[in-house]
């Protein structure tokens, strides 16, 4: 049994100062979601905080869910959010590596805490039809825990396909501390004999999770709750070979609105999804650490410098984070508001030329302005703001205020195309066109829905968008007189 005072002792040691080592071990099956992202993050900040190492580790030994693609992904998001590992010209590949878990599994072996096993798919799905039947928990029997060694050394000679089990230890107890929940207990007869090695001779992530951490002399072990079950596997791994433990962080998990857990059928769940569609990475990092931590007051903006500093474990929640996209919706707007003009203007038409040139070249400064206080993402430029970019229909009947006339919006508009036809470009800026808008109210005697409602309407096609005189500099003069042209068009022949 694992001594728990020497266990909390050292604890209490690690993590506070330099000697901390973390991992993220994502498995290449797929692109980087949301909540390997979060754990990259803490495994990251805690790393950094204490002067240690950042590893990322390549956990590739299910080939048979290999996603071409996947690892570039990974390494990718991660450089663009800045959560540079410290090995990157030297990434660790489990695939590379399948003899080494071979050799620590017949080393079990030998010791006997460990044995080959024998049995056929067909028997293991009638064992546990068998007892889900009973209502038994499915599990191994052990029926090859006890062969025989010249029963084996036959098997072997024909080449029966097997795998490698460990003899996990009857009637104790294990024990182990987990920084957010404290103290676990479970009880050994509740634990499978887990397989070590497949009959393909790969090893399985057990396995392979134990002797890769304590080879990297990974310190602390941050994690998703649903690692949390496996632990006591671990942990007498840990006891077979007579490693110390790590230090174990397992993470709540993240949920949807309905407290679901986190699927695509609520939000995007990878990183790489939003990371396109132009939501800042300095946002995306500061809405992800508050999936499960806190400062423990009420600040919410923070530098990844800033969390650094402030990351503390003990301040993790055990209950599940819900991702709300309105409040990382919000994050987006507040480090967009950050930013001056200039770095706005330049990051959003950096992120438009790689996924709109078109756009990008109608982009100009003052869409840029009406732009930065409104919008959360980049993509936003393109779905809120296409009135900006494409022909617009603004032949409908929501041209006149609910207020006003046909015959009065006519007069209106028509009198405003007179007016902006005078004004030269250099003329052309958001303090004189309002004045000439609100004069033409002033000289005709007629009401701002006469006049500021279908200018909007005609220039944008919305009922709700940027204020007249916005759309008239984001258009210009000559784009702005031919779609009020068009209105006043459409308004005669109706």
């Amino acid at each position: 049994m694992i001594d728990l005072s020497k266990f909390i002792s050292r604890l209490k040691r690690i993590g506070q100062g330099s000697g901390v080592v973390t991992r993220f071990a994502p498995s290449p099956t797929g692109m980087l979601h949301i909540g390997g992202l979060r754990t990259a993050l803490y495994s990251y900040l805690l790393a950094k905080q204490n002067n240690g190492k950042f590893i990322l580790r390549i956990e590739d030994t299910d080939q048979s869910r290999f996603v071409a693609g996947a690892t570039e992904d990974i390494i990718n998001s991660l450089a663009e959010l800045g959560l540079q590992p410290d090995n990157l010209n030297n990434l660790y590949y489990q695939s590379k590596n399948i003899e080494k878990y071979q050799n620590y599994a017949e080393k079990l072996i030998k010791q006997d805490k460990a044995y080959y096993c024998f049995c056929s798919a067909d028997r293991l799905a009638k064992l546990r039809e068998e007892q889900i039947a009973k209502k038994q928990a499915p599990g191994y029997d052990g029926h090859c825990r006890t062969l025989d060694q010249k029963t084996i050394d036959n098997y072997q000679k024909l080449n029966k396909p097997h795998v490698v089990r460990f003899k996990t230890p009857r009637q104790e107890e294990i024990k182990f501390i987990d920084i957010v929940r404290g103290e676990i207990s479970i009880k050994t007869d509740n634990i499978d004999d887990q397989v070590l090695i497949k009959s393909d001779g790969f090893p399985t992530y057990h396995l392979a999770v134990v002797i890769d951490d304590h080879q990297m002399k990974i310190t602390h072990i941050i994690r998703g709750e649903e690692w949390l079950p496996s632990t006591p596997k671990h942990v007498l791994l840990y006891q077979a070979f007579g490693w110390d433990l790590p230090n174990y962080v397992h993470l709540p998990l993240l949920l949807n609105k309905d407290r679901s857990k986190l699927s695509k059928r609520s939000n995007d769940v990878a990183a790489h999804d939003y990371l396109q569609k132009g939501y800042l990475p300095a946002a995306m990092i500061n809405f992800m650490v508050l999936l499960g931590w806190n400062p423990g007051d009420d600040r919410e903006l923070f530098t990844l410098d800033q969390l650094i500093s402030e990351f503390k474990l003990e301040r993790i929640n055990k209950s599940g984070a819900i991702f709300y996209l309105d409040k990382l919706n919000w994050f987006g707007q507040q480090y967009f508001q950050k930013m001056t003009a200039v770095e706005f203007y330049q990051a959003a038409r950096n992120w438009l030329s790689k996924f709109d040139e078109k756009i990008v070249h109608q982009f100009n400064k003052n869409v840029s302005a009406a732009c930065q206080t409104r919008i959360s993402h980049f993509s936003e430029i393109k779905t809120e703001f296409s009135h900006l970019f494409n022909d617009i229909d603004c032949q409908s009947k929501d041209l006149v205020f609910k207020k006003s006339t046909k015959e009065l919006t006519l007069q209106g508009l028509s009198e405003v195309v007179k007016d902006l036809q005078n004004i030269n470009e250099n003329s052309w800026n958001a303090d004189n066109l309002q004045l000439h808008l609100a004069s033409l109210v002033r000289k005709l005697n007629l009401g701002n829905g006469d006049v500021f409602w279908p200018v909007r309407y005609a220039l944008s096609g919305k009922e709700k968008s940027e204020t007249p005189v916005e759309l008239l500099m984001e258009l210009g003069k000559e784009k702005s007189l031919a779609r009020i042209n068009k209105a006043i068009t459409y308004l005669k022949k109706s």
